[in-house]
């Protein structure tokens, strides 16, 4: 236990690290301490295949299978952050994978409806996270371009994959003065991870955040 809780404390260390040396990028020196007490919590070895359990605490993306992975931690606490959560909040999440980011999410707020193509990962990540004790999550298989228009509006989406633009769909389903957090761009080219907001009056404005490198977005047709 104890060599667990320096593993889980140094990533931490790196994901600080990581924000100081990107907030000319980010504009954020530091995350939100109840972002990184969330990520603290959790015991991201569940996450990962057993071949990579020695190196579930490394500050790197880990793949999961079926040609998708666990993002780096550090990536995955700044999405969170850049939603700014909060308790009460409804967050769609594009993208389960595994089901680390829809932990991390579940941590901080009141739900979480969480999109995945792959079935196979869809189901082995609800029984992973209702394993775990995850009530206020719900994941389902489908396309996660389309959102989860009978659950919308959203206080916060985040995407974890790369979209080549912005989906209409996940844009209508945020409410105003909403925050979405996307990657944009082509595979294998330059990405971008991009705050979405939308304004009381549902004008929306999008800013560059950070470069960034995600596996493609990808549809069930």
């Amino acid at each position: 236990m104890k060599e667990l809780a320096k593993k889980r404390a140094r990533l931490i260390r790196e994901i600080e690290l990581d924000a100081r040396s990107t907030a000319a990028y980010t504009g954020r020196k530091r995350l939100a301490g109840a972002v990184l007490t969330a990520m603290g919590r959790i015991t991201r070895e569940d996450f990962v295949g057993a071949a990579d359990r020695t190196r579930a605490y490394v500050n790197r993306p880990l793949s999961i299978g079926h040609g998708q992975t666990i993002s780096q931690p550090f990536i995955v606490g700044l999405m969170t952050d850049l939603l700014d959560p909060e308790p009460d909040d409804i967050v769609l999440e594009v993208g389960t994978g595994s089901g680390y980011q829809t932990a991390v999410l579940a941590e901080l707020v009141s739900r979480v409806y969480s999109v995945e193509v792959v079935p196979e990962l869809a189901g082995d990540a609800a029984r992973r996270l209702a394993d775990l004790g995850y009530t206020n999550v719900d994941v389902r298989q489908s396309d996660g371009a389309a959102g989860w228009p009978d659950k919308a509006p959203f206080d916060a989406i985040l995407v974890t994959a790369a979209a080549t633009s912005i989906p209409a769909a996940l844009v209508e389903q945020l409410k105003p003065e909403g925050r979405m957090v996307i990657p944009v761009g082509e595979p294998g080219r330059e990405q971008m991870l991009v705050l979405v907001t939308k304004d009381a009056e549902g004008r929306v404005e999008n800013e560059a955040i950070l470069p960034v490198a995600f596996v493609p977005l990808v549809s069930a047709g």
